[in-house]
């Protein structure tokens, strides 16, 4: 049996805001745009891991308006779970990110536990952690 992941959503407040982070920075490709009842959901991913995509979507977009709310309460706190993508040339990838203006949380730094990595807050303050494998 084959298991891998498809998608994953990123809670943010203005999909076109937020693709001028993972469109334009990080370098992802707009793979579907839909919208429906006033909310859009984008989907964008990347050529070198074709039939994976992140899916942007407003806090309200269908959810309930208490659960929109929540989520919305959670985002501005910046209390949701970190992305963590990979990059094969992190400081390449991180002086990229911070040309383009985002916010740097943690310039490149080898952690205790294997990877090199760095983190952005995107522009809806979820926290962006790019990582590089350890070079053996």
């Amino acid at each position: 049996m084959t298991i891998s992941l498809q998608y994953c959503n990123i809670t943010v407040n203005d999909p076109d805001e937020s693709m001028t982070f993972y469109r334009d920075a990080l370098g992802l490709e707009v793979l579907n745009d839909i919208a429906s009842g006033g909310f859009r959901w984008v989907t964008l991913g990347s050529a070198s891991q074709p039939g994976l995509g992140i899916v942007l979507s407003e806090p309200h977009a269908g959810r309930s308006q208490t659960d929109g709310d929540s989520l919305q309460d959670l985002l501005t706190k910046g209390a949701l779970g970190p992305i963590v993508f990979r990059a094969d040339d992190l400081d390449a990838t991180f002086e990229k990110m911070r040309a383009s203006g985002a916010e740097v949380l943690q310039e490149p730094i080898d952690q205790p536990w294997g990877p090199r990595d760095c983190a952005f807050r995107d522009p809806s303050g979820n926290m962006v952690r790019i990582s590089q494998a350890p070079t053996a």
